[in-house]
């Protein structure tokens, strides 16, 4: 049985944590499938329609954050979608370093959390 469609948010400066999440996806004690519409050219409105329209396809969210992300307009932008879609959004630390950073504007009190096993597969239980 598959696990639930999740997006995922990160600045492209972190696409490496991205893929160690995908590593985590395939982990048989938890088991959610991710999404993404990563992009390396400027932010359009089609490009907004098109990610919208993906993020509603998800049950939850995964937003990646580390000191890249507050200028990552992008996935700042990918998150607030999210939470204006309704999805539950877990935000984690890209790693211990990462631990200071704090979202800006709308964003700013969400909660991160350390990146564990444990913190991702309790999330994912609850959507």
């Amino acid at each position: 049985m598959a696990g639930p469609r999740v997006f995922t948010s990160f600045a492209i400066e972190d696409a490496n944590l991205r893929t160690l999440l995908v590593g985590q996806a395939r982990n048989d004690r938890i088991d959610f499938e991710l999404v993404d519409y990563s992009v390396k050219e400027p932010w359009s409105s089609a490009w907004k329609t098109a990610c919208r329209a993906r993020i509603k396809t998800c049950r939850a969210m995964i937003g990646i954050v580390t000191w890249n992300t507050p200028k990552a307009e992008g996935a700042l932008w990918e998150m607030q979608c999210g939470l204006e879609e309704g999805l539950p959004l877990l935000a984690i630390h890209g790693s211990q370093s990462d631990a200071g950073v704090r979202l800006p504007g709308t964003l700013s009190s969400l909660a991160v959390h350390p990146w564990s096993h444990a913190t991702i597969a309790n999330f994912l239980r609850r959507v």
